[in-house]
């Protein structure tokens, strides 16, 4: 009625009546007014924190590549690859599990290489021999990272608190990429040594991080298996490097 957005659960009582996001006329004791799925766009220059060479024609250097998929129980916290070949891999093999985002039923694993395979237009077999080429091109690749604000324990509850705590992560991605930040080894990949993530005031308890940055081989020997089913669609048109590091992975996890 005044023009204004009314946001479904944040903002108290509704208005007497408004628009649904089916185009219906909504008042309280309706059924939701907000899709499950529901956005906000606002324009990027209303970003107070946003770098005043965001659109600079010239482009600015990136350091680090950051891919992301919601996993509660498979990926920990933060890891990062061993370099662009593998992180190209850790891309592809990427699995997420569904939300009201996806049409999908919520909760079930679904493989989302580089979370594009809504959005590319092409094979993504050739997609990951672009990313492998673009590699080869560069004098100073960016490191590649994997991150999972969504792990869970037990009884299903998020481990990491998220949100703005999430710069923590960026932090010590930021210190890996100016060599400042150290980082233990595992099959996956690397993961930040203890001590070497900033959680100060965070009281966080030392064996909530440690399942945090825990890699179980069992879970991830059946991802190896899930990975595999996966890039067998593509044929000859995955790149042999991708079977190369599915291979790799498969030796480091002690998997014959």
């Amino acid at each position: 009625q005044d023009g204004l957005p009314w946001w479904e659960g944040i903002n108290g009582t509704g208005p007497d009546s408004l628009i649904d996001w089916r185009g219906n006329r909504w008042s309280p004791g309706s059924d939701k007014a907000a899709h499950p799925n529901s956005r906000f766009t606002v324009p990027a220059r209303n970003c107070p924190s946003m770098s005043p060479h965001w659109e600079d024609p010239q482009g600015v250097p990136i350091s680090a590549i950051i891919f992301g998929g919601r996993r509660a129980r498979v990926a920990p916290l933060v890891y990062q690859s061993f370099n662009w070949q593998h992180g190209v891999f850790v891309g592809a093999g990427m699995a997420s599990e569904t939300t009201a985002a996806a049409i999908h039923a919520v909760g079930v694993t679904r493989r989302d290489p580089m979370a594009m395979l809504p959005f590319c237009g092409y094979n993504m077999g050739d997609y990951f021999a672009h990313w492998l080429r673009m590699g080869e091109r560069l004098s100073h690749p960016p490191l590649i990272f994997h991150v999972n604000w969504f792990r869970t324990d037990e009884n299903g509850r998020f481990l990491w608190p998220g949100f703005g705590e999430n710069v923590r992560v960026l932090k010590w991605i930021a210190e890996r990429v100016q060599g400042k930040a150290d980082g233990v080894e595992t099959p996956i990949g690397f993961v930040p040594a203890p001590g070497s993530l900033d959680l100060e005031g965070l009281n966080l308890p030392a064996e909530t991080m440690e399942e945090l940055l825990r890699v179980d081989r069992e879970a991830w020997q059946q991802e190896l298996a899930e990975q595999q089913r996966f890039f067998e669609q593509f044929g000859e048109r995955l790149p042999q490097e991708i079977w190369q590091e599915h291979a790799a992975l498969a030796a480091r996890l002690g998997v014959s």
